[in-house]
Parts: C-alpha cells; structure tokens; sequence
C-alpha cells in the first residue's frame, strides 16, 4: 500500500513489535523524504532507550549510524530516574513542535505503546501523588505485585484485566489513581482515539509469528554476545540497581540476576527469550488497535511507503 507523502509538517509514527525493522524503515523513510524535498527528524518512542547506558539491551541506534539524521529523546534519563509516560509526552510533543517548527516532518519510532499513544492520540493522564505513590510502591517491595493486582481487580476489574499481572509499576499506577478518585485510562487507547496532530501517518511492521520468534530469540542471544553484562555491569556502578524503571527492563534485571549469582546464564537468556516474546504478543495486539494504519511486512522499505 502507498500513502501520499505530506506537504509538511506531518508526524509520521512507525510502531511493531520488537524485532521487525523500525528503526532501519524509520531512517530509510527520512531519507526519502529529504530526497523529495521534505527533512525530516525521528523522535524516539522506546521507553528504555529514554536511558543513558542502555544500548545494547535496548538496540539503541549508535550514533555514526544514524546517517545523520536528527534524533529526539534518546538517552534523556539517568537509570535512576523514573520513565514516566505523562513527562515523556510532554517531551515528545514539544520535540514535535520544535521540528515543525524548522519546517520539517517528525517521525515518531518504537515499540511502546503506551508513550507512542499518548503522543499520538488525544491522551490526557490524571495527577500524581508522591506520597500515595511511595506507599505503594512499598508494599509492592514487601508483598509483591500479586496483592496490589488483587487489589486492582477488586476495585476496576476493567482496568485490571488490561494490565500484566506482573507489571508492578503499572499496577501501582493504576491503584494511586483510583485512590484519588480518579478515572484511570486503563493502560489502553479510548475507544474511539482522536488524533494529537491532524496530519499524522501511521505505519506498522508485522512479521508471521514463527519468523518473529526465531529472530527474537536470536536478538536476544546476541544480547548477550555483544556484552550485555558488561553493559550492566557499568550500570551498576551509576545505579542500576536502584532505579525505579530501568532495572526490570527485560534482559537487565536477568542480567542483574546473573551478575548477583542468582541465576546461570542459559537460564537468564531463556527467561529474556520468553519475557521478549511475551512482550511482542502485547505489541501486536496493542498496535492492532489503531485505526488507519498502513501495515507492511517486516523490513519493508521507505519505498512501500511513499508514492
């Protein structure tokens, strides 16, 4: 399917699963746009390549091969700094702003669903409350995410049923907002999604399942080839072990678990193996959702895109 391209300042977003080529169509999808008389800049939406020092776990574009071309919010956070997807979306949509403002397009890029939407579409998220938040968050240290969700499941069964059971931080969210009598937005897109920015062109990457698997399971294993431990090591030493988000990120905190002693190594890549595949499935379905969206096979090209 093609798409005619923007007269400027659109957004375009390419959003998939993990493993099917975005970043390498997000580039390509640049460059041919400056090609027809139109620059463009990429704005990450990868919460965990928000982190400085997560490279490698993340696949984090290096910087000589982003062909220069701009690129936004990559490596903004400490790993001892929370991700937040409200402050990412503020900062997202200003980087968007400024990029049109230069008279060029943005392209938004990742597999996060929840930050892709919430610059995309129409997202408005309640208050925080730190000291609610922080009682929480203690009681998810001492008892564990199973409690909070049970918790959560007595109190917004709809909410509950579209978050992981095992997802603490979202569960802890979820239950600070309930508790200031708010309505959460349940970890999912409204029902009828508006978009942010008018002139906004979705493309989304898909790949049968037993090809993405086998090449999740072999990301995964270079992970671990490439040095991950060696990365996590040094993260420790700024922190890792403290953070809030970046240290249940999927591949460190089995990393972590290695390095402690707690687990062996063909253990750790297995468990990443089918953390990573889990999460994928979540993409998909999460993508699925959006209306309008242009789907192209995994590693399609600028090309499948524009006219």
């Amino acid at each position: 399917m093609t798409q005619a391209r923007s007269q400027g300042r659109a957004v375009w977003a390419v959003v998939g699963a993990t493993g099917t080529g975005k970043t390498e169509l997000s580039l390509g999808l640049a460059e041919a746009l400056a090609a027809d008389g139109q620059p463009a800049e990429i704005v990450n939406a990868d919460a965990m390549q928000l982190y400085r020092g997560m490279d490698i776990g993340t696949a984090k574009l290096p910087e000589p091969a982003r062909r220069g071309i701009p690129h936004h919010l990559l490596d903004v956070l400490d790993v001892t700094e929370e991700a937040a997807v409200a402050a990412y979306q503020e900062a997202a949509r200003t980087a968007i702003r400024d990029i049109h403002a230069r008279g060029r397009d943005a392209i938004l890029v990742g597999g996060s669903g929840l930050y892709v939407s919430s610059v995309l579409f129409d997202f408005r998220f309640p208050p925080r409350d730190p000291d609610l938040r922080a009682a929480l968050e203690a009681e998810l240290e001492t008892d564990g995410p199973g409690v909070l969700y049970a918790r959560l499941a007595e109190a917004d069964p709809a909410t509950a049923a579209r978050v992981d059971p095992r997802n603490g931080r979202r569960i802890v969210r979820a239950l600070e907002i309930l508790a200031q009598g708010q309505v959460t937005h349940g970890a999912a897109l409204p029902d009828a999604p508006v978009l942010w920015h008018p002139d906004t062109r979705i493309v989304g990457l898909e790949a049968p399942r037993d090809e993405l698997v086998a090449r999740l399971d072999r990301r995964v294993e270079g992970m671990w080839r490439d040095g991950l431990l060696d990365e996590v090591t040094g993260l420790r030493e700024r922190g890792l072990e403290h953070g809030v988000t970046a240290r249940r990120a999927i591949g460190y905190a089995q990393a972590l678990g290695q390095l402690a002693g707690e687990t062996d190594e063909t253990t750790a890549i297995a468990e990443t193996q089918a953390l990573t595949r889990r999460y994928a499935r979540r993409q998909v379905s999460w993508f699925r959702r959006y209306p309008d969206v242009i789907w192209l096979p995994a590693g399609a090209t600028a090309a499948s895109v524009l006219p």
